[in-house]
């Protein structure tokens, strides 16, 4: 009796430790993956896909952090540190560079921009304290429509993103004119048959990670999620709350301009206009399903949140429309899940009480 007692008690520990909704989830994607398998779906190339989605999603899902360890929440205003990041690929095409300076270039210049928008947008959440999320989504969703302007009426004159005819950069924009398709995603990748591991995208990820784990164990960061937990006491220590949580959002809104980058490389393409809109739902999403809550974050839930996210979606899809033989339902399960999914995350975001 004694042995079951403890066995139950260290079940218990465990699933308070990875979170039930965590693992429910997880065991749905391993179901997914067995049905596959039956139907003939092969398991391997599932999961070489969401290495490589992950591994494109990653960094936008760690800008989730620093918000979130802040006290403003989730970063709805991703699309902020997005647009910029996008001006920043076009700038670098604009001015000529290709290959990796034009990665290298991209970055910098991304760093710079969203570093200025992410102070800007930091102070901002800190002259209307309670309503952070409202604010964020009106700010992100807000930018993205301006930046619609800007893309048709910048005079942009590199032909490899205008249109054929009048003025204006086409919607998607390729980027393997400028040698940057698949250019994180193709360094020292490993070719284990079906499957492949996009290396230095994996490790530009990680990397990141590392980076924002380091921070949050300097003082500055200590600080930043001092004052995201306990405010008043923060205050009242003589810590600047209202300095730290800027300083979060720059570095939310610089990971989210990097995390384009990341993205667009491994999808091949820039899309601009209004592709930024919805973005930041499915990284809410991810970092919460992997047991994040509205007031704490790790990189450990960015990554177990990302995979498991990524793993959902690209496995339901081809199973589900492997049972409905003749049919495309990818688009249609792509939005229940995802929607779905997000559902459950923003059921979360309740006050940061968690």
């Amino acid at each position: 009796m004694v042995e079951v007692k403890e066995k139950g008690l260290n079940f218990k520990k465990i699933v308070n430790k990875i979170g039930l909704p965590t693992l429910i989830i997880g065991a749905f994607w391993i179901i997914l993956l067995i049905a596959g398998g039956v139907l003939g779906i092969s398991t391997i190339t599932l999961l070489s896909d969401t290495v490589k989605r992950a591994g494109m999603n990653g960094i936008l899902v760690l800008a989730m952090v620093p918000s979130i360890q802040s006290g403003t929440g989730p970063n709805f205003a991703l699309p902020v540190g997005i647009v910029f990041g996008l001006f920043a690929m076009v700038l670098a095409i604009e001015f000529g560079f290709t290959g990796f300076s034009w990665l290298f270039v991209s970055v910098a210049l991304a760093v710079v921009f969203a570093a200025i928008a992410g102070y800007l947008y930091g102070k901002l959440l800190n002259a209307v304290k309670g309503s952070e999320m409202t604010i964020a989504t009106y700010t992100g969703f807000s930018i993205a429509a301006f930046m619609c302007l800007a893309w048709l009426m910048i005079p942009f004159q590199s032909p490899k993103m205008g249109w054929f005819m009048g003025k204006g950069l086409r919607e998607t924009i390729q980027l393997d004119a400028v040698g940057g398709a698949h250019i994180l995603s193709n360094l020292w990748r490993i070719d284990l048959g079906r499957f492949i591991i996009p290396t230095g995208m994996i490790l530009a990820f990680l990397l990141c990670c590392m980076i924002v784990w380091l921070y949050f164990r300097s003082k500055s960061g200590i600080a930043i999620s001092a004052g995201g937990i306990n405010p008043r006491f923060a205050q009242a220590s003589g810590i600047n709350i209202n300095k730290n949580r800027v300083k979060a959002n720059i570095l939310s809104t610089v990971l989210g301009a990097v995390g384009i980058i990341v993205y667009s490389q491994g999808y091949g393409y820039a899309q601009l206009y209004t592709a930024p809109l919805m973005m930041a739902f499915p990284a809410v999403a991810a970092v919460l399903i992997g047991g994040a809550t509205a007031s704490r974050a790790k990189i450990s839930h960015v990554i177990i949140g990302t995979f498991i996210f990524q793993g959902l979606l690209t496995t339901a899809l081809p199973v589900a429309n492997q049972l409905f033989e003749g049919t495309d339902l990818s688009e249609i399960l792509r939005t229940v899940i995802q929607n779905g999914i997000i559902l459950y995350a923003l059921t979360q975001v309740k006050g940061g009480d968690k």
